[in-house]
C-alpha cells in the first residue's frame, strides 16, 4: 500500500496538534500493524501571532500567513493538507487558493460523521468565532443539518475556557461543570448531538459528560486524514 504524506498545519494550539499527531499515528498503526507510523510533515505556527490576528479581526492577514505555511508543506512533499484547528478554517479559501494539493476540511468530515450517525439537529461548541461566524455553520447546513448554538452568556463561557485554560493545557473541574450546563441547555433546545468544534474541547468533555452523542471534531478529522492517506 502506498501511503500519502500528510501536511499538518498546527500550533493552534500545540495542545490539540499533539492530539492530532498521536491520533493519526495510532490509527495508522492499527490499520497497518507492526511498526508502521504516519508519513507526515508538521508546521507548527506561533499561536500568539494567530490569536492576535483573530482578536483584531485581521482574517486576511491570517489567511496570508497560513497560505505561506501551506505552500511550505506542499513544497516539502505533502500530498494533502490538514489544518489542525476549527476556527482557522475561516481562511480555508486562502489556503486552497495558494496550493495545488487538497485541503481536508474539518467541517466536511464532521458533517460526514453527523449524517452517518443520523443526527439532524446538532449543538455547536467552539470559539466564539466558530459559533458566531458563518464559515462553519454553512458547511453543516449544506448537508441538511440544523445548527444550534449556545446563548450569548454561554458562548462567552465556552470561549473563555478555550483560550484561558485549554489552549494553555489547563483542565479544570469547575469548567467541566460549566460546559456540562451549556451542553444540557443545548440538549433542552433540541440538540440530538454535540459537535466539539474546537480541537481542545475533547481535553475537557467526554461521553460521560453528556446525555447525547458527542462528536470530537479533532478525532474525526484525524481519522479522516488517516483514511485519506491510506486510500489507494
Amino acid at each position: 500500500m502506498t501511503m500519502k504524506t500528510i501536511g499538518l498545519i498546527g500550533g493552534m494550539s500545540w495542545e490539540s496538534t499533539a492530539l492530532y499527531y498521536r491520533a493519526i499515528n495510532r490509527a495508522v498503526a492499527a490499520r497497518l500493524g507492526g511498526l508502521h507510523s504516519a508519513r507526515l510533515l508538521l508546521y507548527s505556527v506561533d499561536f500568539a501571532e494567530i490569536e492576535d490576528m483573530q482578536r483584531r479581526g485581521a482574517w486576511d492577514a491570517a489567511g496570508v500567513r497560513l497560505a505561506e505555511v501551506a505552500g511550505a508543506l506542499e513544497r516539502g512533499g505533502a500530498d494533502f493538507l490538514v489544518l489542525c484547528a476549527n476556527t482557522m478554517h475561516e481562511v480555508a479559501g486562502a489556503i486552497t487558493d495558494a496550493v495545488r494539493v487538497p485541503l481536508l476540511h474539518i467541517a466536511d468530515t464532521t458533517a460526514d460523521a453527523l449524517v452517518a450517525a443520523g443526527v439532524r439537529r446538532v449543538g455547536l461548541l467552539g470559539t466564539r468565532f466558530t459559533m458566531e461566524r458563518d464559515f462553519y455553520r454553512q458547511r453543516l447546513e449544506a448537508r441538511g443539518l440544523t445548527v444550534v448554538v449556545p446563548s450569548e452568556a454561554d458562548r462567552a463561557t465556552v470561549h473563555r475556557v478555550i483560550y484561558d485554560e485549554l489552549c494553555r493545557g489547563e483542565v479544570r473541574d469547575d469548567s467541566r461543570v460549566a460546559y456540562r450546563g451549556v451542553i444540557a441547555r443545548l440538549v433542552a433546545s433540541g440538540a440530538e448531538g454535540i459537535a466539539l468544534a474546537c480541537t481542545e474541547i475533547g481535553m475537557l468533555i467526554g461521553p460521560s459528560d453528556v446525555t447525547v452523542p458527542i462528536f470530537d471534531t479533532g478525532e474525526i478529522h484525524a481519522q479522516a486524514a488517516t483514511d485519506y492517506a491510506l486510500r489507494e
